[in-house]
């Protein structure tokens, strides 16, 4: 399956839309001001130290204390016979250290960066380990003779007294020698600047930062079904152009500097895309459809038949929309980059072989997903049961907050519920305060509501706390704000 990358440049942020076969598949939006942090290495130091959880907290400079884990702590390994006894953390750090950390996973809602000890530095062919003296190769490249091979040229070229590990990534597999050998050259000149940097500077300091998302998309988005990238800025397509040709040569045929009159993101359908990828809602093309919730534990999905009646039986109207369902769930995971627990509500199959093929479809759909997840089948209940890894915040997230007037419920009280809270604030205040007059200050509908069908009501209770109630619209107010006034 041919694949395009489309990648578009401002001032204030990069977006990058990865195509297959002319449909969005995945979105990858960084913004300026707030650039993800995994691959980040901080010199930073430890504030507390926390013996129950066997974590501390890092100051590394963020807006947030990191957090570092005990089983992120790398640590020698060590011979004889106490080699799988593990030290508490305790014993391992002290507040008030310094400490070099790299960032594992980019603070997400109220959570801080997590943390690990164990630094890892991406190239392009390769994965290096200054503190591991161990050649690995990827999971991806399966076949035993081929990662043979690879384990044997990486061990010819790093000189056998020399510090550091290598993990040979999956776009090596055709690599030469001498890639290879200017991967290795890099990365230890990297290895070799933050190490000066950590000895001339004080805590908390940045050591060294991740490359921007224009350059990982030429380090790592790239695979061989990729057929062209299209850049929509001449600044940074020259840019590209020169890291490609020092670090990612094959790369350098697939870029093209895009000049259509149109935005390129508009040509190629992509913001109307976006916006899609944000509401609730998801229309299949057989016409039932999606419901989406993302909530802080996990996200469900609902599938439903709509108005899709086009088969002859029941049975076959819900199996045909499951399988539509299944291909369009796989593409929504990656479009709005949904993390953790995800729970799909199939429509209800009796036939086990329906079940069968549309959990084959839903597999062989998420195959296309490089992010590590797992799928647990159906329940008893008739959920299907997965997980997938949690690197960076949602579509959602990075684009929208929760709404000033529900707080994140997506709904509001009705315009009768506020008024009858109103009466019932109403008659506290009269027994608690001797006021003259009393002002309620409303949105419009509760106002309208008061004027009209509750008149009675506000009527009655005026008369039974002796006190005149006066109506004030206030259209700045939200739905569910009120305020009353003691004259």
């Amino acid at each position: 399956m041919t694949e395009e990358i489309l990648i578009n440049f401002t001032p204030q942020e990069t977006r990058v839309a990865v195509m297959q076969q002319g449909v969005v598949q995945e979105l990858h939006i960084e913004r300026t001001n707030s650039r993800g942090l995994v691959g980040n290495v901080y010199l930073g130091r430890i504030v507390r130290i926390l013996p129950g959880m066997q974590s501390a907290f890092v100051d590394v400079g963020l807006e947030r204390t990191a957090f570092l884990h005990v089983a992120d702590i790398w640590q020698p390994r060590e011979t004889g016979p106490d080699r799988h006894v593990e030290r508490p953390i305790e014993r391992i750090l002290a507040e008030g250290q310094s400490i070099v950390v790299q960032v594992v996973k980019d603070p997400i809602g109220t959570k801080g960066a997590r943390l690990s000890t164990q630094v890892s530095i991406a190239g392009r062919m390769l994965v290096y380990l200054p503190q591991e003296k161990h050649i690995g190769i990827s999971q991806r490249i399966e076949a035993e003779a081929e990662r043979e091979v690879l384990r044997e040229k990486i061990t010819r070229l790093v000189p056998a007294d020399e510090k550091g590990g290598f993990i040979v990534r999956t776009m090596a597999e055709n690599a030469s020698d001498e890639e290879f050998a200017t991967d290795i050259a890099y990365l230890r000149k990297t290895w070799a600047d933050i190490r000066d940097k950590a000895r001339t500077s004080a805590p908390p300091s940045l050591l060294y930062q991740e490359l921007s998302l224009g350059q990982r998309v030429l380090r790592d988005f790239v695979n061989p079904e990729t057929t062209r990238i299209f850049i929509d800025s001449r600044e940074n397509f020259q840019r590209l152009t020169v890291f490609a040709k020092e670090y990612t040569p094959a790369v350098l045929p697939l870029l093209d500097h895009y000049l259509g009159q149109r935005p390129l993101f508009e040509m190629y359908g992509v913001e109307e895309e976006i916006q899609k990828a944000l509401a609730r809602r998801v229309d299949l093309k057989s016409g039932g459809y999606l419901i989406i919730d993302q909530t802080e534990a996990m996200t469900t999905i609902d599938v439903n038949t709509g108005g899709f009646v086009g088969v002859r039986n029941f049975d076959d109207t819900i199996f045909k929309t499951n399988l539509e369902a299944a291909v369009t769930i796989a593409r929504q995971l990656r479009l709005r980059n949904l993390g953790g627990i995800i729970i799909v509500d199939f429509i209800d199959m009796e036939n086990e072989e329906h079940k069968k093929a549309v959990l084959d479809e839903f597999n062989k759909a998420l195959a296309r997903d490089h992010t590590r997840l797992t799928v647990n089948g159906f329940t008893q209940l008739g959920l299907v049961e997965m997980t997938r890894k949690r690197t960076r915040e949602s579509l959602a997230h990075v684009l929208c907050e929760p709404c000033p007037t529900c707080t994140g419920r997506g709904e509001v009280k009705t315009a009768r519920t506020v008024a009858y809270e109103i009466l019932r604030e109403l008659l506290r205040e009269a027994r608690q305060f001797n006021a003259r007059e009393y002002r309620i200050l409303a949105g419009p509908a509760v106002v309208d509501l008061f004027l009209d069908e509750e008149s009675q009501s506000l009527a009655m209770l005026s008369d039974f706390i002796g006190k005149q109630v006066s109506l004030q619209s206030e259209p700045s107010y939200s739905p569910e704000q009120y305020d009353i006034v003691l004259m």
